[in-house]
């Protein structure tokens, strides 16, 4: 089982968009019975009295405007036990990255990517709560976790998926 989360600065937007964009795309390559996918903030603006909020209501209404459901997602912050949990940690900007190693204490595995990295970009993922343009974020996290999805396919014509 190959393990993937997704991290933004508050798990309202980006990160859960990612999350659950790569879980259709895996669904529809019939590979998501290998991978365990999730997403975190690096901050905790998001989370209060230990409730994180839902996915922010413009970016949940893009995800069913594409068929995919994200009900019952709820903010939660990065740990740096994750680091231990998962295979793959991606930030979807230069800022986010900064902090999950931070947060994490480093990187010694090789495990922390920017989402766009996947597409052969070192763009960031501009952040829809500030931009308004959810069809641009939409865009650029669909071209990532496509890129993510078609090495991880690599990887199981391998073999090497478990």
């Amino acid at each position: 089982m190959i393990k993937i989360l997704f991290v933004c600065h508050g798990n309202i937007c980006r990160s859960p968009m990612a999350e659950f964009v790569m879980k259709d795309l895996a669904e529809r390559a019939g590979i998501s019975d290998q991978l365990y996918i999730a997403s975190a903030a690096t901050s905790t603006e998001e989370i209060w009295n230990g409730m994180g909020n839902p996915v922010y209501p413009p970016a949940k209404a893009k995800l069913g405007e594409h068929g995919i459901d994200c009900e019952g997602k709820r903010a939660v912050q990065l740990t740096r036990a994750d680091y231990g949990k998962y295979d793959y940690l991606i930030g979807m900007d230069s800022t986010n990255i900064r902090n999950m190693l931070r947060m994490l204490g480093g990187d010694p595995e090789g495990k922390v990517y920017k989402l766009l990295s996947f597409a052969g970009s070192d763009r960031d993922i501009a952040d829809p709560w500030y931009t308004g343009d959810f069809d641009a974020t939409y865009a650029d996290v669909t071209e990532g976790c496509t890129g993510l999805l078609n090495m991880l396919l690599h990887m199981t014509a391998l073999g090497e998926v478990r």
